[in-house]
């Protein structure tokens, strides 16, 4: 029985991934032009910036793929990592703002992205977890003897 990853990738699934590739994009072109321009006002704030758009860059791609095994869990882990990351950066952005003079992606919650970051790694769980890999259920369903 061949799996495919094309039917997980429709409806929500294909919007989260849109969703995720937009925000590696943003992510990405903000924390270059941060760093070609004034990496040296800010070197904190615009690394951690580069590091968000690279677990951007890593969460679309593992969703993209994330009907084998491995490509679920490189998703599992790098969407966690970004849930950490928000929660992490967007608590010291408000406890000591003096860090994030120079806001990074995950600052304030994401409040500079409408809080996309803090609401899309919640969407991405949920998503994952009810989306398990084909292979994944197919070997956990045991087969039961049918009585005569």
């Amino acid at each position: 029985m061949s799996s495919s990853s094309r039917p997980r990738m429709t409806g929500i699934g294909r919007v989260l991934v849109v969703v995720y590739a937009i925000m590696a994009l943003a992510a990405t072109g903000r924390s270059f032009v941060q760093i070609a321009q004034r990496f040296d006002e800010a070197p904190l704030a615009y690394t951690l910036s580069a590091a968000s758009a690279l677990v951007y860059i890593v969460a679309t791609l593992a969703l993209v793929f994330a009907g084998s095994r491995g490509w679920y869990l490189v998703a599992w882990i790098a969407i966690c990592f970004e849930l950490a990351g928000v929660l992490l950066i967007g608590t010291l952005s408000l406890l000591i703002p003096e860090l994030f003079a120079h806001p990074t992606v995950w600052s304030w919650f994401g409040a500079g992205y409408l809080f996309v970051p803090l609401v899309l790694p919640f969407f991405g769980i949920w998503w994952l977890a009810t989306h398990r890999p084909q292979e994944a259920t197919t070997r956990d369903a045991v087969p039961t003897a049918v009585a005569p």
